[in-house]
């Protein structure tokens, strides 16, 4: 079992013992380190503070741990009850909610849960706040409110608001996607994508959907990373019923996955590559990605005259480098989309909105879509971390090993050949690091990052 502490949030396997595990007595001491650190910054008496979250079957007791904690602690609570990740970041903006608190582990297996922590603007925090609140839990810096200063609840729903924020968008065109008539296939693996997509693609005009694994009750039906090894059922479904295109999502809705008419994953990589292409032609500037992300992202920026940037891996610093270069789009490799012109964080309504409105325009098939970009392969491996593995010394290892080709550090190590780039680097979420390698053939990508996972081996 396991608990994990980070600048970005708290994340850890539900049950067990108190500090190694996220038990009710750690989400306590962690949201009351947030509420403090909150009341600090906002300099109010009573900040209020949106709480949303995925359908886990921990949800509703971490929900009610937290909900009760920002009471005691003196903290207004805007409820938005079942809601995904982007719903809950906007929600902290109408609200004007000085932050919020999502309840969601994203990919991780259903024994996990997490409490992800927004700013005031619904952006994660960056690392210094976060160091600021892990060193406040530590050392029990908070002071829960008298009777007469306690919280209340208010419960509201945002799902709506969110959807209408899409549709208004300027290059979201319902009417193109309505002519179209689509059929599409979706798999929301029992989270809170099962209420959220349907109704987006119904809201967009889309009549005929074909569900999979919609009903949020948190019992994943398969592993909710999703990847193609992880949903055969979809792209099953998506060439039974003849459907234009299938969508995927992970249990909290920042990472979209398409499939082709065919079946064919269209590549977690080359949902940002597609949709960034498609605002590229219309809104022409600049783009960012993060290290671990598809060299097809720059190839297609620069042939739009735009210019790429690299970010450290973790949407706080792909959304810090976007405003630092003024990005029209970007995000991440995993299926992340981040469209400034809705909000900064991933956002898989955007996602599908865009696409199926450059679908219905270009008059093109997914895969004839995905064939006019360019061919990488990409590999994801990791390596298993003991507690006893120094992760800087095996990097620096790996560095001077490769000293003769072009480095960048500023995220683990990700060494860039002519032909091929790998990357590898210590997992935020996991005691793993991770190995993401790319090239032009799946073979080659693959053995680049084998001959990387035998050196980490060697060095440790």
């Amino acid at each position: 079992m396991t608990l994990i502490k980070s600048i970005s949030g708290i994340r850890g396997t539900i049950g067990g013992i108190i500090a190694e595990n996220l038990t009710p007595l750690d989400i306590v001491k962690f949201t009351a380190a947030y509420a403090a650190f909150i009341k600090k910054q906002s300099q109010k008496q009573k900040p209020c503070i949106v709480v949303g979250r995925d359908a886990r079957i921990s949800g509703e007791m971490v929900h009610r741990i937290i909900t009760g904690t920002l009471i005691g602690m003196g903290c207004d609570v805007t409820d938005i009850g079942m809601a995904t990740t982007p719903t809950t970041e906007i929600a902290v903006e109408k609200e004007n909610a000085s932050g919020g608190i999502i309840i969601t582990a994203s990919h991780n297996p259903k024994q996990w849960n997490a409490l992800k922590l927004l700013n005031s603007r619904g952006e994660f925090l960056n690392a210094a706040e976060g160091e600021e609140i892990l060193s406040i839990a530590e050392s029990d810096d908070f002071v829960f409110s008298p009777v007469d200063e306690l919280g209340k609840v208010t419960q509201k729903q945002y799902l709506h608001d969110h959807i209408q924020q899409v549709l208004s968008l300027e290059l979201v065109d319902k009417k193109a996607i309505e002519a179209a008539n689509f059929r599409v296939a979706i798999d929301c693996v029992n989270s809170v994508g099962g209420i959220a997509i349907p109704e987006l693609l119904y809201a967009l005009g889309v009549k005929e959907i074909f569900k999979l694994h919609c009903a949020p009750h948190g019992n994943f039906s398969h592993n909710p990373e999703p990847l193609p090894q992880h949903l055969a059922e979809l792209a099953s479904l998506t060439r039974s019923s003849k459907a234009t295109v299938g969508f995927a999502v992970d249990p909290d809705v920042d990472r979209l996955a398409i499939y082709c008419e065919d079946g064919e994953p269209f590549g977690e990589e080359y949902t940002l590559v597609a949709v960034s292409d498609y605002i590229l032609q219309h809104t022409p500037g600049n783009t960012v990605s993060n290290l671990s992300s598809s060299r097809a992202l720059k190839d297609i920026t620069h042939a739009r005259g735009g210019e790429y940037n690299a970010a450290a891996v973790g949407e706080v610093n792909v959304v810090a480098k976007m405003k630092e270069t003024n990005a029209v789009i970007g995000g991440e490799g995993n299926g992340g989309i981040i469209y400034p012109a809705l909000h900064y964080g991933r956002d898989a309504l955007a996602g599908i909105a865009l696409f199926l409105t450059y679908l219905a325009k270009s008059g093109k098939t997914p895969s004839e879509l995905r064939k006019s970009y360019p061919p990488y392969f990409m590999a994801k491996q990791k390596v298993e971390l003991t507690p006893d593995i120094d992760t800087e010394i095996i990097l620096d290892k790996v560095k001077e090993k490769f000293s003769d080709q072009q480095i960048t550090d500023i995220d683990g190590v990700k060494i860039d050949f002519p032909d091929k780039w790998v990357h590898l680097r210590r997992s935020n979420t996991e005691p793993i690091i991770r190995v993401y390698s790319e090239a032009h053939s799946m073979q080659e990508a693959e053995e680049i990052g084998k001959q990387i996972i035998k050196l980490i081996q060697e060095f440790s």
